[in-house]
């Protein structure tokens, strides 16, 4: 089989920037980003809404787009459009930003998350609301993922699975991130029992130990594992998505203290080489 593209997701490569910091601007520049993916042998790459702000002014996200494609990358990933439910004045400056730069870019998705907090039973409110952003993003040539979080109003990625059916957009599909999947407390065979091909937009990987270490949160933003340190079923997710057909990009997003730690060029070439030792296990032994 082909070696797997591999996508270093935003967080992978932000050096010391973390989910909801004061700052979540990453203090390497766009291009040091994209040398060093590129140098590692990686397909692609992500930013983050903030990061997308300073380059809007800045370099411009045709400049980048350009550079990195010199560079052979041929992923760029935007995140992430939050409270897209409540009232447009909400999110709207936000979803403008993320569309013009997947625009930009030729993004595959951009990204989609919920409030944190304890999962909703009935997510109906939440579908026309996610129809619109999937007619907005099919209008610049890109989908929205939705990105299930134990901890948030779409729990699972059964539940998402159930709100993008009832969405009922090819442009509306998931992000299919394995830590969300093992943290909800869902087994590999139930995922495969609730997803199909058409609604997966982005599959992730990141491994992490037995127990979360301190709340949800905290164990997502700092104590992710790399693919195959852990506990977690790395290689049997990764033979499920691809029976399910999926053949990529897979991002691989790696947050922790360890990772931040380790710096740009370490934490990249350890994050490569663990996950692909990961599809080398998935790919020569049987389930």
């Amino acid at each position: 089989m082909a070696a797997p593209e591999l996508v270093a997701t935003c967080w992978t490569t932000a050096g010391t920037a973390r989910p909801l910091d004061p700052s979540e601007v990453s203090p390497l520049t766009p291009f040091e980003r994209i040398d060093a993916v590129a140098a590692g042998g990686w397909a692609g790459l992500g930013f983050a809404h903030e990061d997308l702000e300073l380059m809007r002014s800045t370099t411009g996200f045709d400049q980048v787009a350009q550079y990195a494609r010199e560079r052979g990358l041929r992923h760029l990933e935007v995140e992430l459009i939050a409270d897209w439910w409540l009232p447009e004045e909400a999110w709207r400056e936000r979803w403008d930003l993320l569309l013009e730069a997947a625009s930009a870019f030729g993004s595959p998705f951009v990204k989609a998350g919920t409030a944190f907090g304890e999962p909703w039973s009935d997510l109906s409110p939440l579908v026309d609301p996610l129809r619109r952003l999937a007619v907005e993003a099919a209008g610049v040539g890109t989908r929205v993922a939705l990105e299930p979080l134990p901890f948030s109003r779409v729990g699972s990625l059964p539940a998402g699975a159930d709100l993008v059916r009832a969405v009922d957009h090819p442009a509306a599909g998931l992000a299919v991130d394995f830590w969300h999947v093992f943290r909800a407390g869902t087994s590999l065979a139930e995922l495969g029992r609730s997803l199909t091909l058409e609604q997966v937009a982005a599959v992730e990987l990141d491994d992490a130990d037995a127990e979360p270490v301190g709340d949800l949160f905290e164990d997502t933003r700092d104590r992710r594992r790399y693919c195959g340190e852990g506990v977690q079923d790395v290689t049997g997710f990764i033979r499920l998505l691809e029976d399910l057909g999926w053949n990529g990009p897979w991002g691989v997003e790696i947050l922790s203290d360890e990772h931040r730690r380790n710096g740009l060029t370490l934490g990249l070439e350890r994050a490569r080489a663990t996950t692909t030792a990961c599809f080398d296990r998935a790919r020569s032994t049987s389930p």
